[in-house]
């Protein structure tokens, strides 16, 4: 009898063995005659050794399958066994053919989520090498998202322990004194585009216990006071709306194994001064200092509807007039 130990790395172990160890008990059923063990990333075969190849081959598909779309289906797990699986891949991949240079990570259902301007490939680009940046643009240009897409996929590869989502819990024209419901419950509806961009690229009860067990955390900025941020990605959204002494508080908070992006849209300052902003002041006085770098995105990496694009357009005309005159 052969004995084998099968290593697999960037995997939680539960993604790995599935719900109630269903991905294993599936592998046990097509290979009665071998002993199965697991034990934390890592399968103990015995058995005779064409088995445990078979098995290696299978489980190795599995992987990589669940690494690229984020999860296997019962009927997926099926395919590999009967075979099927690969020449689906290949008929159906919309990917299968295009340059894979510019996908951040594959998020839910298979979804491709990919660097889809010019500027949103600086960013990436931009973080590879350095552990600040900030990505200045207007609506739409997917500053926050491609910034969550970064910071999720660095989880996965398990780069970072954890991922922090901050915003400042600025009112806009409402008061939140008005709002119903506890604190969390008044702040959630600010925090709502961070959500919604997790929502695409993390299955639901996955996020649900990353949020539970604060391996994610989502939080007004003005809770990062007097913490260390470290082994983590911070992702500060809608840094506008920080005044200068809150950024420097923000910025301040990192530790050794941190990245930090900070986004923010200079149109849309919703402080009762628009020289309140500490993102204003950021820009000028942190851009020569190495290791911290900025993307700017204009109206033409808007990836929303058509017409978002114009609307820019459109605003920006009037206020270069308005400052010309």
């Amino acid at each position: 009898m052969n004995t084998k130990e099968i290593l697999f790395e960037h995997l939680d172990p539960s993604e790995a063995f599935g719900v109630h160890n269903n991905h294993l008990k599936t592998f046990q059923a097509h290979f009665p005659q071998l002993k199965i063990v697991a034990r934390g990333n890592q399968v103990i075969l015995s058995g005779k050794n064409q088995d445990i190849e078979l098995f290696e081959e299978k489980f190795n598909h599995m992987i990589a399958h669940i690494l690229r779309y984020g999860a296997i289906s019962a009927l997926q797990l099926e395919g590999i066994f009967s075979g099927s699986m690969a020449k689906e891949n290949k008929e159906t991949d919309p990917t299968a053919s295009k340059d894979q240079g510019d996908i951040i990570l594959y998020g839910n259902h298979a979804k491709v989520i990919r660097a889809k301007t010019p500027n949103q490939k600086k960013m990436v680009s931009l973080m590879h090498n350095n552990d600040i940046l900030f990505a200045i643009g207007p609506a739409g240009t997917g500053k926050t998202y491609t910034a969550v897409a970064l910071a999720v996929k660095a989880l996965k590869n398990k780069e970072i322990k954890r991922i922090i989502l901050a915003r400042p819990a600025v009112e806009a024209g409402e008061n939140l004194g008005f709002l119903p419901g506890d604190l969390k419950e008044k702040i959630d509806p600010y925090l709502r585009p961070l959500y919604d961009a997790l929502d695409d690229m993390i299955p639901a009860e996955k996020l649900k216990s990353y949020i539970e067990t604060r391996v994610i955390e989502i939080a007004p900025m003005a809770f990062m006071r007097g913490r260390t941020l470290d082994n983590a990605y911070v992702i500060l959204d809608e840094a506008q709306n920080a005044t200068d002494l809150q950024l420097k508080m923000f910025l301040t908070r990192m530790g050794p194994n941190a990245k930090f992006i900070i986004t923010g849209d200079l149109t849309q300052i919703d402080l009762p001064r628009k020289g309140m902003s500490g993102l204003v002041k950021a820009v000028k006085i942190l851009k020569d200092i190495e290791g911290i770098e900025f993307a700017y995105l204009t109206f033409e990496d808007v990836v929303r509807h058509k017409l978002v694009k114009n609307i820019i357009k459109a605003y920006d005309t009037v206020t270069d007039n308005t400052n010309n005159q």
